[in-house]
Parts: structure tokens; sequence; C-alpha cells
């Protein structure tokens, strides 16, 4: 789709910016959102290498506040946001009853009784209703800000040094999953260290109203530290290297998060019950019916999202995501396959096009950055 699209699709407060920036517009989870400006290799290697600015506006936010939240969120979600100190962050999901992944989030703990959860764009509406209903009862309230925030991120190794001129945040002292109230470039906002690049990076929640001024200040510094503005293709080639999870690939309603290889995140041994648990410990003692793995292609071709991966004559599996590298210089993939073709070194093959192509299981991510 292209940036002639009727509403219901929402749009970002930086929407006519991208425009005159000359991004490429595509309807994404229900928003108008650039896929990229330039290219996507090129931005891709601007974040690897320097610094790219991102428009991330179209994330939900959501705010769960009362004496009960934390004790609300832990029987909502699989983690145990009772247990984060006061600016502290956890990866979460939210599932349902048989264990199924609605979606996965970012819980920040802003106060005492005073949570932010941030949702997929796509998922943010469903997000709301559930939490609202798994609420009730707690004294607990939710305020769906998703609408009223604008979001953007500053990612790469020179991150710290764009944004440190800019704001009375410390960010040194700012470990990573770790958020704090402040200012950039005089403008109020809560600032997160997090991301969805494999890079380091910082995430700046700020009022709608600001987000023009904000972003027009960080991409002057972003491209005088050799960066530029980075659209939705590069975020997902970088968080295909880095092997982070995408919902609706890697992740749905059909997927557990032990199958997802994130059965870390499940807190069986938190205190209560909480939505998912007697699958989820089912999964968790009896293994998996399918792991999620890295694949390194070996022949010629890309794998895509939805061709089949084969053991022999064997069906193991389906490719959920795959790019060629841009980092690694080779087609690299992500896949569902049978438990016993999960070991590293393993040698599958993809369907691509009617050929069944070599590809090696390796172990994710594909990309660390270096510490």
């Amino acid at each position: 789709m292209t940036d002639t699209l009727e509403p219901p699709v929402h749009v970002t407060p930086l929407t006519d910016t991208h425009r005159e920036l000359g991004a490429r517009l595509i309807e994404f989870g229900g928003w108008l959102m650039p896929v990229q400006y330039s290219s996507i290799i090129e931005e891709h290697r601007t974040v690897r290498q320097r610094v790219g600015l991102f428009d991330l506006s179209h994330m939900g936010e959501l705010y769960v506040v009362g004496p009960d939240a934390g004790q609300a969120l832990a029987a909502a979600l699989v983690s145990d946001p009772a247990s984060l100190a006061i600016g502290r962050a956890q990866y979460s999901m939210i599932c349902a009853p048989d264990g199924g992944i609605i979606d996965d989030l970012i819980v920040y703990r802003l106060g005492e009784a005073r949570f932010l959860v941030v949702a997929n764009a796509g998922n943010a509406a469903i997000v709301s209703d559930t939490l609202a209903e798994r609420l009730e009862g707690f004294k607990a309230v939710l305020d769906d800000r998703s609408l009223a925030t604008g979001l953007l991120a500053v990612q790469g190794p020179r991150a710290v040094d764009v944004l440190a001129p800019l704001t009375d945040v410390d960010l040194a002292g700012l470990r990573y999953y770790a958020a704090a109230e402040g200012t950039v470039a005089g403008i109020h906002g809560l600032v997160a260290r997090t991301g969805y690049t494999g890079e380091d990076g910082f995430e700046l929640f700020i009022d709608p109203s600001d987000t023009v001024a904000l972003w027009d200040a960080l991409l002057d510094v972003v491209r005088t530290a050799g960066g530029l503005p980075v659209g939705l293709g590069a975020r997902d080639t970088l968080r295909l290297e880095a092997g982070m999870p995408l919902y609706g690939n890697e992740l749905d309603l059909d997927t557990n998060p032990y199958e997802a290889g994130l059965g870390r995140v499940v807190k069986l041994a938190k205190a209560g019950d909480f939505v998912g648990r007697g699958p989820l410990e089912k999964v968790a003692r009896d293994g998996p019916a399918r792991r999620l793995v890295g694949l390194i292609i070996e022949g010629r071709g890309i794998a895509r999202h939805g061709y089949p991966v084969w053991s022999g004559d064997r069906r193991s599996g389906v490719v959920t995501s795959g790019t060629q590298s841009p980092t690694l210089g080779v087609p690299i993939a992500m896949a569902y396959v049978a438990p016993g073709d999960a070991e590293p070194g393993t040698v599958l093959h993809v369907e691509i096009r009617d050929a069944r192509v070599p590809a090696r299981v390796v172990a994710l991510p594909f990309y660390r950055r270096e510490a």
C-alpha cells in the first residue's frame, strides 16, 4: 500500500516530515509508516556502524496505575512486573489461556504503583482490551495512551554521543532495560535504554505535540554523527540479525514462549496464578513440539516467510523470516523445526522456488554487538 491510503489508517505527527525526507510510506499495523528513506541496506549499515533515527509512534502505550498494579500485571502476563525495581523494564508476553502468544511487550515500572506496557502497533487494541478485562477485581486502572504518545528511537554505536549533549538524563548511569524521566532538547519525556536493533540505543516517549521539534533536533545531531533517518525495512533486517522475534512471523496465537526459545520470560515460580500457567507448565515439563532456530542458507536464494523446511524427505518446519544479511553478507533466516532438527550444525533444506537449498542450523542471534 502507499500513502494514498484512506482512513482508518493512523498517521504519526511526522508523516509530512517523512514525505519531505523522501520516504516511501506503507501501511503497517494500521499506521502509515516510512519503510525506507534512501536504501534499506544503507540505513541498516548506518545503524550498525554509526547511528540511526526512527519514528516508532505507531507503538501502543498502556499505563497501568493503582495500588494493585504490579500484582494485576503479574496475573495478566507471563513475567513478574511486580518484581521490577522502579526505573527498570522487562521483556514480557501476554498469553491466551492455552499459552498462545497474544503479543510480546516491554513493561516499565515508573513508580511504586505506575507501570507502562508497550505493545506492538497491530496488537495494541487487543492488548488494551485484554488487559482491561484482566484488571477487573484489582485496584488498578488502565489508561490507553497509544494515540496520545510520540515515540522516537536513537539506535547505534554512536547513540550516546548523539543524545548526551541534548539531555539532562545521566546516560552513563542508565542501564540496559532501564528508564528515567528527563528532558531531551528541552522537551520533557521518558528516556529508555531499550531497542529492537541489536545495538545500543534509546527510545524516547514524548507528547505528540513535541514530536516534530524533537525529531528535527535529533536529526541534525544524527546527521552530524554520520547517521540517517531509518525506516521499518532496515528495522526488520536489524532485528532479524539480532535474533529478535516479530509478532506475526515468529510469534502468534498458535505459538507458545517455549517454542520461540523465550521460556526464560515465563516466571513459573512467581506467586499467584496467571493466565496460561497450566498449559505453559506442561510445555516446560514435556518440552515444546517445535523449536525456533537460525539458518544460514548455504545455496542460492533467500528463504522467505512461509517457505517449507525439510530434513531429507520429511518436512521439518517452516521459515518465519528471512533476508540477505547486510552485516554478514549471507542469506539468513529464522524457522520453526522439529526438536530433533534444532541442534546447531544440523544441515536442513529450505524449499526456494521449487528447489531444496541447503541450510545450516546456527545458534541465535546471528549478530551480537561488541560489549
